[in-house]
């Protein structure tokens, strides 16, 4: 194959994982070109990754969006399309392209018309984490799933930015606080209680970050409101480079079930992930699930009157009440067990 289209539009989580497809490409088929189709937000983390070619796709234009993507591939037939989404939008979305072979996924995770625009699929998985699930998309073209590799573009002035915010005497831990469903968001009074423990038991300076969005920059406010110990609040004044630059030299990051999360362990930085509302083995930090306070089975249980092995994979606890499971003696705890890790190494 000498050309290969993927279509994964959005979110940021999932996006970072389709970078080992697309590094495990260029090592499989060396020259092989490559073009992504990808949403607005996600190509302002990853639209300089060398070697790819991306395609914006504006999933707030409505029809012109699609109009805007035919035109753009006028003319173009791929040798295989990896169809890695399966809402209705962006199986529209892969109506506009055309391949001669189109993989998505296994009968079981497909939905929303699905299997109307592939013709070839992955392997049916029980209880795969997603990143897993994304890298088994060569397979069916005939190449080796994709190995656990990352590689984001980060400038030496993003670089610089992280510098110029991060202590250089002790170590940092970045709050991420904010999921993009506010039902996995954990309580802000329990994040400053958190932070408030991680600096005066092991003298940690603590960054708060998330998005320009008012609900993220009111939800930063509330925990550096909380506090008793001071931190560093720079919710809503870096962009998603500069995060990547601020995580690549973080010692931690706390955070739900959210992007920055995934952008962190893909940088090589430990997460501390807070999960109840989805399931961290699943969906958490793919090289910190070690790391992970997980009470979604004590959610679904409660909120469902389901086990975890009782329940569809991929089921949500999201539910009023969830994250509050989670108890800021869980979080402290897990970070003693982080730390002492660290002392040992």
């Amino acid at each position: 194959m000498k050309s290969i289209c993927i279509l994964r539009l959005s979110a940021i989580g999932d996006v970072t994982h389709v970078i080992p497809v697309v590094l495990s490409l260029q090592e499989q088929i060396p020259g092989v070109n490559i073009t992504w189709v990808i949403g607005k937000i996600e190509a302002k983390l990853i639209g300089d990754l060398p070697g790819v070619e991306f395609v914006i796709f504006d999933k707030k234009a409505g029809r012109q969006g699609y109009s805007d993507l035919r035109r753009k591939l006028k003319g173009r037939r791929f040798d295989a399309l990896l169809h890695m989404q399966v809402a209705f939008r962006a199986n529209l979305a892969a109506a506009c392209i055309r391949a001669n072979v189109r993989v998505g996924y296994d009968k079981t995770r497909s939905k929303d018309l699905h299997s109307l625009f592939i013709n070839r699929r992955i392997q049916a998985a029980p209880k795969q984490h997603v990143r897993d699930c994304l890298a088994s998309f060569l397979e069916p073209i005939g190449l080796e799933a994709a190995p656990p590799r990352w590689h984001i573009p980060v400038s030496e002035a993003d670089h610089e930015f992280a510098r110029q915010h991060l202590a250089g005497d002790r170590k940092n831990l970045i709050i991420s606080p904010c999921a993009s469903h506010t039902l996995r968001n954990w309580p802000a009074e329990r994040y400053a209680r958190l932070a408030d423990y991680a600096t005066r038991q092991y003298g940690m300076k603590v960054i708060l970050v998330g998005s320009p969005a008012p609900f993220e920059k009111d939800y930063c406010d509330r925990i550096e409101a909380s506090m008793t110990e001071d931190s560093l609040n720079i919710c809503g004044q870096d962009t998603l480079k500069q995060l990547t630059a601020m995580m690549t030299h973080a010692d931690l990051v706390v955070a739900p079930d959210t992007g920055p999360a995934h952008i962190a362990s893909a940088v090589g930085t430990d997460v501390l992930g807070l999960f109840a509302a989805s399931n961290p083995n699943r969906s958490g930090p793919y090289n910190s699930l070690q790391w992970c306070v997980d009470r979604y089975p004590e959610a679904l249980q409660q909120f469902t009157g389901k086990t975890v092995d009782e329940a569809r994979w991929g089921a949500k606890a999201e539910f009023e009440g969830a994250m509050e499971l989670i108890t800021v003696e869980d979080a402290t705890n897990m970070l003693d067990k982080w730390w002492s890790s660290k002392s040992d190494e």
